[in-house]
């Protein structure tokens, strides 16, 4: 159609009806980047919140007097985003705790070991299918081929076929652990190798004798070398000698009345270490738990740590354990050294550790990439009681009073059992 100067054309309704969408497509695009980051902006908001307000329910429980010393520290993306210390290092005195304060880790070392090992075996210097006898010849069961059967990774795993805890007794009695090995010649099996979870400590330390073996250096020399070093863990030991020589060290404490006073350093624990004797500060086990988060590639390979925290097994009594405890955790099982737990539908990588006058605890949200770690020098209950108030902010789950502050005089101590988690 031919119009005359100055004259248009009668408009088109598909093509104004086609304008109008690219319009509206071109308006939408522009608003979508404006809302990602305004729901982004409000989810840090939220996390941020949230810490805050654990923070403060955290000062307060941390008055309680389950606690003489206490650190604890929070790390969200690879960073620490919180760091607390409070209390003294001995019950009466005036040595404050810090960062740099070492404590025990008790059975947190197990952690430290299956991951060694993990790692060991990425670089093909150990096989975790070999046989336990094979490094530890002094090892034996009642039955003869169930001896043969056991291997490296049924002892990271806990699989052994022993009673739960097998001759702890003599451990802590002092009995030389070699001498332990060979005495479960005569004790009755729970079960065949790689059937159950049997929690131990003694043969738990087989894993230290193969990563002696694979590197020709000492257990705590290969740690040093390959973990310690290379993650800036400048607190960390593996000896009663060592904690002590640092000059800024938690001293233990037991239950006198209502109170709490200094215990010796025991010794039993240290002689496996790599079941229950290192010894860290908080700022030292925060590296270690961004390393697990995955933040350390340079050091331990992510195929390293997938390895590391697989699932071997189903813990059934664990899962009991933690009913009884009113958590919302549904099922457990156990990897090298680390604990499994579906947390309100979330996966949960955890362990704990107990040993005379120490509690020590980790755990991290894989999925949320957090994390926290807990160091105290009592075994006071609410120590127990940090992680999963933790969790109900981290996860926004309905608030648990978990520290039960207006119970403050039936606070109580622990089970005083002197190892495992």
């Amino acid at each position: 159609m031919i119009c005359a100067r100055g004259s248009r054309d009668p408009p088109n309704p598909g093509v104004l009806l086609k304008r109008r969408s690219v319009l509206l497509a071109l308006a939408l695009a522009l608003a979508a980047p404006l809302s990602l980051v305004a729901s982004a902006q409000a989810q840090v908001t939220r996390e941020h919140q949230a810490l805050l307000d654990f923070a403060s329910e955290l000062d307060h429980a941390a008055t309680a007097p389950d606690f003489v010393g206490l650190s604890v520290a929070v790390v969200k993306d690879g960073k620490v985003v919180l760091m607390r210390t409070y209390g003294v290092t001995e019950a009466g005195g005036a040595q404050r705790v810090t960062p740099d304060t070492v404590f025990r880790l008790a059975s947190l070392s197990k952690g430290f070991a299956g991951t060694l090992a993990a790692l060991e075996q990425s670089e093909g210097k150990l096989d975790l299918q070999a046989k336990a006898v094979a490094y530890a010849p002094q090892f034996r069961l009642k039955n003869a081929k169930d001896t043969q059967a056991v291997t490296l990774e049924h002892v990271l795993s806990h699989r052994t076929g022993l009673p739960p805890y097998a001759y702890d007794n003599l451990l802590e009695a002092g009995t030389p652990p070699q001498d332990i090995l060979a005495k479960y010649g005569s004790v009755k099996q729970t079960c065949k190798p790689g059937a159950c979870f049997t929690y131990q400590n003694t043969t738990f330390n087989i894993i230290a004798a193969a990563i002696e073996k694979a590197s020709g250096r000492s257990y705590a020399q290969e740690l040093e070398a390959r973990i310690l070093e290379p993650l800036g863990m400048t607190t960390a030991s593996l000896s009663r000698d060592e904690m002590m020589a640092s000059g800024n060290w938690a001293r233990p404490h037991k239950r006198a009345g209502e109170g709490w006073t200094p215990t010796p350093v025991t010794e039993p624990y240290y002689k496996v270490p790599a079941a229950g004797g290192m010894n860290a500060s908080i700022s030292d086990l925060s590296k270690w738990l961004v390393a697990q988060m995955g933040g350390r590639p340079d050091v331990l390979p992510q195929t390293v740590l997938d390895e590391a925290h697989r699932g071997r097994i189903d813990t059934p009594p664990e899962s009991s354990r933690q009913r009884s405890l009113k958590t919302p955790v549904t099922s457990t099982s156990y990897a090298l050294g680390w604990r499994i737990y579906q947390y309100a539908g979330h996966k949960l990588m955890t362990h704990s550790g107990s040993v005379e006058g120490f509690i020590a605890q980790i755990a991290w949200l894989p999925e949320d990439k957090a994390g926290i770690v807990i160091l105290s020098n009592t075994r006071g209950s609410r120590a127990a009681k940090i992680m999963p108030t933790w969790l109900d902010y981290q996860l926004g789950l309905p608030k648990t009073d978990w520290f039960r502050m207006g119970d403050l005089l039936v606070a109580g101590a622990a089970p005083e059992t002197a190892s495992g988690d």
